[in-house]
Formats: C-alpha cells, structure tokens, sequence
C-alpha cells in the first residue's frame, strides 16, 4: 500500500497489482454529501408546498361545487336562487329594520343585499315599507307567499358556512380572515369592488 496524508491531500493507496489508486478527496466527498442532501431537502420542501397548495384549491373547489349544486337544486325546486333563499331565511326569524342590517346578517354589503331583496319584491315573497317614524329606514318581512315557499326548501351552503365559521375560535377566525385577505390581493384580485351575494348575478 502506498503513502498517503491525511488533511487536503487527496489519498493514494496501491491496489493489489501494484497500481495506485485515487480515493476521493475527503473534503470533496463533503461537499458532494451536502449538495446531495441539499437537493433532497430542496425537493422534500417542493413537494410539500405542492400537496399543501393541493389541499388549499381542492378546499376551494369543495366550496365552488358545493355551492353550485345546492343553487341548482334550489332554482329547480323553488325558482329562485340560493342567495335569495337565504334572505328568506334570515327574514323568516325576524324581520329586518333595514337594509343595513339584512347585509351584517348575509355578511354582505348593502348594495348587494338591497338586489336580492329588489328581486325577492318583484316575486311577491318580500315587502318593503317605509318605518313610520323615519323614513330614511325601510323594514324587510315576508309575505304569506315567501312563508309558503319556505316550507318546501332544503338547507343552504350559505348557512353551514358561515355556521362553520362561528364554531370556529375567535383568533383562528380572524387569522383566516387576514390569510384570505393576504392570499387574494396577492393574486390580484379586486377586494375593494362591492361583491355580488354567492350565487346570485350582478344587477
């Protein structure tokens, strides 16, 4: 066997027939190690970016297809759609004093709200009359026609939803809230626009 040194020389051995025989040098097999598992690493967290990303879209398609079939079922059932349901729903516990506070009720703007409740009166299952007192306040009931077709309606996707949320702590509430908020403007969406109530067409 031939001489070799320890350190950054790079090791010479004799094999048996009498020629020498490099061994990789000890701080280059270091570092071949370290990119080796670099590259593992880089790859473990790229996958796991990519099932957590998975998880996230099919969440939201959950929800999208949710709500697709529940409006269907419930435009082909009663006529209308799923966001005027559930005003109906809403009104059905109490009627509303204004608009104002139908739209903190559907956790929606009032502009929005105010569409559902204008078609909801022009089908005859709503009414809107003016307080008495003020007439800057408008009060929202059901009519004899909108209790009847409550009757015959299914759950929404809208209330188990926002039922969701409530169970949900406070601080995971709003850590979701602030996650939507961050997630959505980073991928350029207009959060400022007045959105239209799930399921239902713009005016």
């Amino acid at each position: 066997m031939g001489p070799f040194r320890l350190g950054a020389v790079t090791f010479i051995l004799i094999n048996r027939r009498g020629q020498p025989a490099l061994v990789a040098h000890p701080q280059k097999r270091h570092r071949t190690m370290t990119k080796a598992l670099s590259l593992s690493s880089t790859s473990a967290s790229a996958a796991a970016e990519q099932r957590t990303i998975a998880d996230i879209m099919d969440g939201i398609r959950a929800v999208v297809r949710a709500l697709r079939l529940n409006t269907r079922a419930i435009e082909k059932q009663l006529g209308i759609s799923l966001a005027q349901l559930w005003v109906l729903q809403i009104l059905a516990e109490k009627p509303a004093e204004s608009l104002n506070e139908l739209a903190v009720a559907t956790a929606t703007h009032q502009s929005s709200v105010s569409v559902v409740v204008r078609r909801l009166v022009e089908r005859g299952l709503v009414t809107r009359t003016t307080a008495h007192q003020d007439k800057r306040r408008v009060r929202i009931d059901l009519t004899d026609g909108g209790r009847s077709l409550l009757k015959q309606a299914p759950p929404t996707v809208n209330v188990s939803l926002v039922a969701g949320l409530r169970r949900m702590a406070p601080d995971s509430r709003e850590q979701l809230g602030a996650l939507m908020r961050e997630w959505l403007s980073g991928s350029g969406l207009d959060l400022s626009a007045e959105q239209p109530m799930l399921m239902e067409e713009d005016a």
